[in-house]
């Protein structure tokens, strides 16, 4: 009959660190990730901006903070959007000229990212290229010809485009760009009365954005419900060119567009 091994105190020490330093290490995981769910969940969430529809405020590369505490919560600021409850909590109204993320409504789980233009109750047109809001019609400056925005073209060729600042009633002045001039496809729409409880979201590129000018069924925004929103958008923490990977460090000399960087979303 074989006797079984009897390790020495030595070795039986080390075994009890080794096993000891793989539990430390596991609890420390651990509490990194938990640590990490409550900050995306209930504090800053990290979004990229794939498509030109914020341009020139945002552009195709840009990497941000999004509050999610700021418009209070709401199943959609969970991961998987949960059916925990109903409507919003602690919720805090958006501020015409905010510029948020949202879910769009006819999904419930595409994150879209527009700015807020109109309110609850608020009747929104365009006419010709300008922007109406109860009637009144907001009031826009056109920039110096040098401070144009400069886009490619149906050829690809980059071209300066006409440029804005269009100056929301509240006060918020932002830039917008005109692609096709003021003869574009949603630069002469209906009247939209807002729901309660609704917003009307626009893209800055207003040529080249699918907002709620689009209604759902021809593949829009439509209005968008308070319950959608999932936080405001308010710093550039990084950004690369468009076409460069965030992940291709060995491009960041080149690719970074520096001076983007910790820039506060307005």
């Amino acid at each position: 009959m074989t006797e079984p091994v009897r390790l020495d105190a030595k070795t039986q020490s080390k075994k009890r660190a080794e096993e000891g330093g793989l539990g430390e290490t596991i609890k420390v995981v651990v509490q990194a990730l938990l640590i990490a769910l409550v900050v995306r969940t209930l504090l800053f969430q990290p979004f990229n901006i794939p498509s030109g529809s914020l341009i020139p405020t945002l552009l195709i590369g840009d990497y941000l903070f999004v509050s999610k505490y700021s418009y209070g919560y709401s199943k959609f600021s969970m991961p998987f959007a949960p059916n925990l409850f109903s409507g919003r909590i602690w919720g805090a109204p958006p501020k015409r000229g905010d510029i948020a993320v949202f879910k769009l409504p006819r999904d419930g789980e595409t994150d879209y990212i527009k700015r807020v233009i109109g309110l609850p109750g608020d009747k929104i047109q365009m006419i010709e290229g300008r922007l109406y809001i109860n009637g009144q019609l907001v009031p826009r400056e056109a920039v110096p010809e040098k401070d144009k925005i400069r886009t490619p073209d149906a050829y690809g060729a980059t071209v300066p485009v006409p440029t804005y600042y269009e100056t929301l009633p509240g006060g918020v002045r932002h830039l917008i760009i005109e692609r096709d001039g003021d003869t574009g496809y949603l630069d002469n729409t209906k009247v939209f009365e807002v729901p309660q409880g609704d917003y009307f979201m626009m893209g800055d590129n207003r040529d080249n954005s699918t907002d709620s000018r689009v209604p759902p069924e021809q593949g829009g925004v439509g209005f968008v419900p308070f319950e959608n929103f999932v936080g405001r958008a308010e710093v550039i923490f990084f950004s690369v060119e468009e076409g460069d990977a965030a992940w291709q460090f060995w491009k960041w000399p080149w690719s970074v567009r520096w001076n983007r960087l910790f820039q506060p979303v307005r």
